[in-house]
């Protein structure tokens, strides 16, 4: 038959959108659709800096490689996009103006240059003269002069600049605006003490305009926002005589040189102006050039200032301590004791920090090996770690170099490490180190103890208060075999290094063996489903984009697999006529974000299941090093199928997955099911049962 699939990027496109439907409901606190829109615009940016730019790549490429690598020609997928982002920006734009005016209702307000009382205006000229101006550059544009450097995540002002009297056309400037060293809100002082007023930094600029120019004389000015967004992707050349760390710093300094892919601005900008910007950037009609309102990189209002009514924040948003550490056990002896699987947010997150710190006290212990992704800006892990290299500890953390947007402060993370004694890893050339892997070894009373923790998601005790993922914390011996083989293959960088990863007993490991033992466990279904026999898999993940192994699930549904499948963002299977089975595919957008990967197989009642670091991804199965942990307690299986029974119940956050991309939400007649809320239920029962 002929197979359907959905353009991965299309897709992505929609799972954006299904953050901006949080941001459109009424039902989510104000404060909470702020930074849904703050989410989405950030979604959006790294989107046209990293897939956008690659598309536009791979339109040079060789038809048989645009095949393999894309679901419809590129020149098409760019057009669908831009058609798609006019249209989102329409729905975000209206969004917006709406939020407004419930901010109104609260008496929160934005002002701009030109609504300010005379007690405000004394106030934005002392906040500019004292806090702002001192980083404030403007440059002069002209025709027959370069465009100047723009860097790729920041706002800019245009400003047209003329004199009432002059007969000549207008002067034109850009300013950067320095929200990286002042931040983006600024709070007005006001007369009636329940009215707050909000000013953006850009808009104190614009007051600020007849100041920074005195010296022109100009009498009129106009100034509009525009932002930017470059090609973020770096090519690392492969002369093996120069350093790694020094080829992605080298990287990172090409990120300057990015060809824009999009250029936003405020729809209200001076044309001859507009017309001068797109020249001196390069751009053409191909490229996206989209009008927009008057705000843009609305990534800071994430972190919109708290200044509304007060949120009672719901005991279903807070965190817990699970019952395993509720009574003051050492963690490192719960562990020794007992698997146990701590589920964020709900979960709290320190009885991981407190694992690395008893080991870092512990006379007993002689070494900690850890990979780090992605980290916290002020890691208590690697605190921890230090902590431990001071005491004697030996001490090795893979640092991965290539974490995209993160390698800077990886690099950082290095430099810092390095000093204090510890082992700094970069990982395999040309493959990224995703898994999340922790082992301890200590040794007492003549015997050597290991133990440690496999995740899903990155060790970083900021985002686990907002991402949804699973943590195994385990002393089992054929799961620290597996992470040991895995450390042993980052440390001595052999290209033939696996035959190494595939002895891994209960740990799949990418590239390569985890794909294979997917497809056995699919086969398995496929064959128990012929026989008539109960055949049934469930998928969480962030993203299922394969080809191979959506072609897989298309044959096992097909034989009348049963398969249920949770995902988050890219999904680009859609059910076929020829299936015997319908593939059930939801998506759930909440305030967690949904971060966990898990697989579920029936297997004639024996029910593997699995933690993982990787999704359905070709990048993460082929070309990164990942890890999955096989679930063996049978205590803990049952509460992670209960966790995804839950969440494949939702009817108030999950969407339906089809083939249209609708993004409709699921309705039935059946008990209201937020599985968010429920999951927290769910695991504070279980507190109380200890």
């Amino acid at each position: 038959m002929s197979l359907h699939f959905n353009p991965r990027d299309i897709t992505w496109l929609a799972f954006n959108e299904r953050v901006l439907q949080e941001a459109m409901d009424e039902n989510v606190p104000l404060h909470l659709r702020i930074r849904f829109l703050g989410i989405f615009s950030n979604n959006l940016d790294e989107f046209f800096r990293v897939r956008v730019a690659g598309l536009k790549r791979a339109m040079d490429f060789k038809e048989k490689v645009i095949a393999e690598s894309f679901y419809q020609p590129p020149s098409k997928i760019l057009q669908n996009i831009n058609e798609i982002v006019i249209k989102h920006q329409q729905n975000f734009d209206k969004t917006w103006k709406k939020i407004q005016a419930e901010m109104a209702d609260q008496k929160v307000f934005i002002k701009n240059s030109k609504n300010l009382t005379a007690k405000q205006k004394e106030f934005v000229r002392n906040y500019f003269d004292e806090v702002v101006e001192a980083n404030v550059i403007p440059i002069l544009l002209h025709e027959n002069t370069p465009m100047p450097y723009m860097r790729d995540k920041s706002l800019y002002l245009g400003v047209a600049m003329r004199k009432k009297d002059w007969q000549y056309s207008s002067n034109y400037a850009i300013i950067e605006i320095p929200s990286r060293f002042v931040g983006r809100f600024v709070l007005l002082p006001t007369e009636d003490p329940e009215e707050k007023n909000v000013m953006l930094l850009e808009d104190v600029i614009t007051f600020n305009l007849p100041h920074i120019f005195s010296y022109f004389g100009y009498d009129e000015f106009a100034a509009n926002a525009f932002k930017v967004t470059k090609d973020a992707e770096m090519d690392l050349d492969n002369d093996i005589r120069t350093n790694f760390a020094e080829k992605i710093e080298k990287g990172i300094k090409n990120r300057r040189k990015g060809k824009p892919t999009r250029f936003v601005f405020d729809k209200d900008m001076d044309k001859a102006l507009l017309e001068l910007l797109i020249r001196k950037l390069n751009l053409t009609k191909k490229d996206s050039i989209i009008p927009g309102g008057k705000i843009h990189n609305f990534k800071h209002f994430m972190d919109f200032p708290d200044v509304f009514e007060s949120y009672a924040k719901p005991v279903e948003r807070t965190s817990f301590s699970h019952p395993a550490f509720e009574h003051g056990e050492r963690v490192t002896d719960v562990i020794l004791a007992k698997d146990v699987l701590l589920t964020f947010p709900y979960h709290k997150y320190s009885p991981v920090i407190d694992l690395l710190r008893e080991a870092a006290m512990d006379p007993d212990v002689k070494s900690i090996q850890i990979t780090a992704y992605r980290l916290a800006s002020s890691s208590k892990i690697i605190n921890a770690l230090i902590y431990a290299a001071r005491n004697g500890k030996e001490v090795t953390v893979m640092l991965e170099l290539q974490a995209r947007f993160d390698e800077e402060s990886n690099l950082k993370w290095k430099e810092m490490l390095e000093p204090e004694g510890i082992t700094v890893l970069v990982g395999i050339p040309d493959k990224k180190v995703h898994a999340k892997l922790c082992i301890i070894k200590k040794r007492a009373q003549n015997k050597t103890l290991q133990y440690g923790f496999v995740s899903t998601g990155n060790f970083n005790e900021k985002t686990a208060k907002i991402y949804g993922d699973h943590l195994l914390m385990t002393s089992d011996r054929h799961v620290m075999a597996d992470i040991n083989k895995i450390f042993n293959v980052l440390k001595k960088h052999k290209e033939d290094y696996l035959p190494v990863l595939k002895t891994c007993k209960n740990l799949l490991v990418c590239p390569q063996f985890m794909r294979e033992k997917i497809v056995h466990h699919i086969d398995k279904e496929i064959e128990e489903a012929k026989a008539g026999r109960r055949a049934e898999m469930i998928i969480k993940a962030n993203s299922v984009s394969d080809r191979a192994l959506i072609t897989k699930l298309y044959e096992a549904s097909i034989a009348g697999v049963v398969i249920k499948i949770i995902v988050r963002g890219i999904y680009c299977a859609v059910n076929q006529k020829d299936f015997k089975e319908k593939i059930k595919a939801i998506s759930i957008v909440d305030e967690y974000l949904e971060h966990a990967r898990v697989m579920y197989f029936y297997n004639k009642g024996a029910e593997d299941m699995y933690i993982s670091s990787a999704d359905w991804m070709t990048r993460n199965l082929d070309y990164r090093i990942e890890a999955a942990a096989k679930i063996t307690d049978k205590d803990l299986k049952k509460e992670l199928k209960e966790i995804l029974d839950i969440q494949l119940r939702d009817n108030v956050k999950a969407r339906i997955l089809d083939k249209k991309l609708s993004n409709e939400y699921i309705s039935n007649e059946k008990e209201e099911c937020r599985s968010q809320i429920e999951t927290y239920k769910y695991l504070k029962a279980k507190t109380s049962k200890k």
